[in-house]
């Protein structure tokens, strides 16, 4: 299993996000994942860069792998300027940057005004969105006109070597079901082993799949859990509200609902190396091939120290056992 780091732009400003990346690279994480939103979940997070300046910025500072995890390209930004920013992205990374891709939250897409389809019409667009990029990727001048999306004499003349893979974010049985037909790889977000077999067996075989989890470091559990509560609340919500809302005001609404107690049930809290390594044996079971962690507030540094010198070489040692 590759373990990688997590960049969450919803509460890091440009200057952390590069920060966080050369610390997770010196710590020996594997590749990076790094958020794509307009708006950050909750107020009390504060802040949301623009993913594709980042990426570029990223490029320049540090070597690993980038995943976005994930980008909609379907109504904020129309997926023929996608295919062209993840165009420009590969070349950038020397060809390690994969775009991942989902269905998106109205709390990011609504911003122009357009309306939030239905989940079954939303997944209908991704399907367009991706073949319009895949178009686009060839180098060849495009003219599409779909049932969502218009191209008119388009070419993209920056292209790296080998098209951007596309992972896609599938959380229900009919998403995933889409992923394994079109995608290069596939992305959850929970340790749920019926998904990635669904994955698997419905087209996407030994396709590489990806999931990733929270974890807040600090010193005592409490304050962990603290800090956990005050920036990430929103992780406990139910069902389809983290899709549905439209905004950090109506998330902050909602998660008054989540208490601490439900929380320490989401996200890994505290210091304690087993504690960390028992969420990566459930995603290890559940058959992804590589997690990605995200540290929820100011102690990353301590964060990756624990990862470089307890976490990373047990996770290797088990794999040279395994193997």
């Amino acid at each position: 299993m590759r373990l990688g780091y997590f960049l969450s732009c919803e509460e890091n400003g440009p200057a952390d996000l590069i920060e966080r990346a050369t610390a997770a690279e010196r710590a020996g994480f594997e590749g990076l994942w790094i958020s794509d939103h307009y708006h950050p979940w909750l107020d009390d997070q504060g802040q949301c860069p623009f993913v594709w300046s980042m990426i570029g910025a990223l490029s320049q500072v540090c070597s690993l792998p980038i995943t976005t995890a994930v980008t909609c390209p379907t109504v904020r930004i129309h997926p023929a300027i996608v295919a062209q920013a993840a165009a420009t992205s590969a070349v950038l990374t020397d060809g390690k940057f994969t775009l991942g891709v989902g269905t998106g939250e109205a709390l990011n897409e609504h911003i122009l005004g357009d309306p939030w389809p239905p989940a079954g019409v939303r997944l209908a667009m991704l399907e367009e969105a991706v073949e319009v990029m895949r178009k686009l990727w060839t180098g060849r001048l495009v003219t599409h006109h779909g049932e969502h999306y218009t191209v008119e004499n388009a070419r993209l003349y920056t292209l790296p070597d080998q098209p951007p893979k596309v992972y896609m974010s599938a959380l229900g049985p009919k998403a995933v079901n889409l992923a394994a037909r079109i995608a290069d790889g596939y992305i959850g977000i929970a340790p749920e082993r019926g998904l990635v077999q669904r994955f698997r067996t419905g087209g996407g075989g030994s396709k590489p799949s990806q999931a990733a989890f929270f974890a807040c470091y600090a010193e005592a559990e409490a304050e962990a859990l603290r800090i956990a509560h005050e920036k990430w609340r929103n992780m406990a919500l139910p069902g389809e509200l983290t899709a549905t809302l439209p905004s950090p005001r109506h998330f902050e609404q909602a998660s008054r609902l989540v208490t601490p107690d439900i929380l320490k049930n989401v996200i890994v809290l505290g210091p304690d190396p087993d504690r960390h390594l028992a969420m990566i044996e459930q995603y290890d079971k559940a058959g992804y091939d590589e997690v990605y962690v995200a540290n929820i507030g100011p102690h990353y540094r301590e964060f990756c120290n624990l990862y470089a010198t307890e976490i990373l070489p047990r996770v290797r040692r088990r794999e040279t056992v395994g193997t």
